[in-house]
């Protein structure tokens, strides 16, 4: 069996999964709706963006790059268990591609992070949000929240093999939460002291973040920066880097895992 098919065999199996027990991709989709929620419409009313414009419309793409980078954790948990309970050494065992299970993991994840991510632009829409931009933008603005969430799958895969059991969750959790609210997702890096921007501003998330904002025509809350002209670049390019860093790293702990 070739890796590919194996991948797409074990990407049937997790879909499966989901089927027969869908609380976990419906519980992350919920914690983002209610983010949205209470940015929004709790403390919306409070923040205003550099340069003018709805703070709903400067939000929402900001929110859908941050729930592409919050599945992450799904991904450590469930690489993690399968790897404590023996199923990865059952993979292993078979005369399958060494690739074949992260491939199988990615796309079934992938699968999950499209359909979430057309229910929040559905929801976006419905609470008021609008697309101003041709579809040609729009589809490259879908591209580069599917690009960081590709990315990022691949370091949620080498830490749910490096660290089993529920330290990957606890590594998980340690990274993903400063570097998801360090950034432009929620607020404008011009709102933040000088040195904290600057970080905001660099950070992966950020740029697709603005990108997106960018491609939907929607409020940027940039008025000068790195993140001003070269948004869309840098979305392209920081998962670019990301999986060239962790892909190699994921394929190590996996040849070193043991049962």
């Amino acid at each position: 069996m070739t890796t590919l098919r194996a991948g797409w065999v074990i990407t049937q199996r997790d879909l499966a999964h989901w089927v027969r027990q869908p609380w976990m991709p419906v519980f992350g989709l919920l914690f983002s709706i209610m983010l949205l929620l209470v940015f929004g419409f709790l403390f919306g009313g409070a923040i205003t963006v550099p340069g003018g414009g709805d703070y709903i419309s400067f939000l929402l793409p900001g929110m859908l790059a941050l729930s592409m980078m919050f599945g992450v954790e799904t991904t450590a948990t469930a690489m993690a268990n399968d790897a404590r309970k023996g199923i990865t050494d059952r993979f292993r065992s078979m005369p399958i591609g060494s690739a074949s299970v992260a491939l199988g993991r990615v796309g079934a994840d992938m699968v999950n992070s499209a359909v979430e991510l057309l229910v929040l632009i559905v929801g976006g829409l419905l609470i008021g949000w609008r697309i101003s931009s041709d579809p040609a933008s729009v589809a490259l603005a879908v591209l580069v929240l599917l690009l960081l969430r590709f990315a990022v799958l691949w370091i949620g895969i080498f830490v749910g093999l490096a660290f089993r059991g529920e330290g990957a969750t606890m590594a998980v959790q340690v990274l993903v939460w400063p570097i998801g609210f360090l950034s432009t997702a929620i607020v404008s890096a011009e709102t933040m002291p000088a040195w904290l921007g600057a970080i905001a501003a660099w950070n992966p998330l950020s740029a697709t973040a603005s990108a997106a904002r960018q491609l939907f025509g929607n409020p940027t809350g940039i008025t000068e920066g790195p993140l001003a002209d070269g948004a869309v670049w840098l979305a392209l390019g920081w998962p670019v880097v990301l999986t060239a860093v962790f892909l190699p790293l994921s394929a190590r702990a996996y040849r070193r895992l043991r049962g």
